[in-house]
């Protein structure tokens, strides 16, 4: 198999609705004590370009497992995910690093920005390791961090900032790149209600402006209504959550 994983760069990608995500058979099994605990059972999952997803669920319901499995930072014991196509676990381990760093983007409850460096040289991270020159990625850092209302603040480090600020510097890093899919996990989670109104209101709108698809896992039935769709995951299995009529 290449060691070359092709993906394209368009900025906006195919008409919304298109499958950009798909997961098939999703089982992830753990040892616990003499028994086995299963965290996931036999999920099927998908999402649209461009489309926001809510996951909602109890804490322990195994909402960060999944998503660490469809951004193939684990791997499942059982079944299939693809991206654009791609079977993401048919990849050798270099593989994956290059598609996971070119075709997903992660948001954390916690920023995990680098606290050495500044705003900009923290979105920076996912063009240079994916081997862009410095000066085109400092031009697209500085682009995405003032989409996010931080063009006062690109040469800030992270302990210069406010909590609300650092994670729309998580935000900027993890759509540098134009990813397919953002995964968040509970992104707003570790900030007030106002600067995590205003996170989502950042986020809805970088989808919409970039075509880019996001899965927010999240605990807030809220969040979920402003999605496009909302499922919950709960005795390791998937449920689609109907909207009520009118809502």
């Amino acid at each position: 198999m290449s060691n070359t994983v092709e993906i394209d760069r368009n900025p906006v990608r195919e008409a919304r609705g298109r499958t950009i995500l798909k997961a098939e058979g999703l089982g992830k099994s753990f040892e616990s004590g003499h028994s086995e605990l299963n965290v996931l059972r036999a999920v099927d999952f998908s999402v649209g370009s461009g489309e926001i997803v809510a996951v909602l669920g109890a804490s322990g319901a195994g909402k960060s497992t999944l998503l660490h499995i469809l951004g193939a930072l684990d791997r499942p014991t059982t079944g299939q995910v693809w991206i654009d196509g791609t079977d993401v676990f048919s990849l050798t381990d270099d593989e994956m690093a290059i598609f996971r760093n070119r075709a997903i983007g992660f948001v954390f409850q916690f920023h995990h920005l680098l606290p050495e460096f500044t705003a900009v040289e923290n979105v920076m991270m996912p063009l240079m390791i994916s081997g862009q020159n410095r000066a085109n990625a400092g031009e697209a850092a500085r682009g995405i961090l003032q989409d996010v209302g931080l063009s006062e603040r690109l040469d800030h480090k992270p302990g210069e900032l406010s909590g609300g600020e650092q994670q729309r510097v998580a935000v900027a890093r993890a759509i540098v790149s134009r990813p397919h899919v953002v995964l968040a996990d509970e992104p707003s989670g570790n900030l007030d209600r106002g600067n995590g109104q205003a996170l989502l209101e950042i986020i809805w709108r970088l989808s919409r402006d970039h075509g880019v698809a996001f899965v927010v896992v999240t605990h807030d039935e809220e969040i979920g209504r402003r999605a496009d769709r909302m499922v919950r995951l709960a005795d390791g299995q998937i449920e689609e959550i109907a909207r009520e009529v009118g809502a």
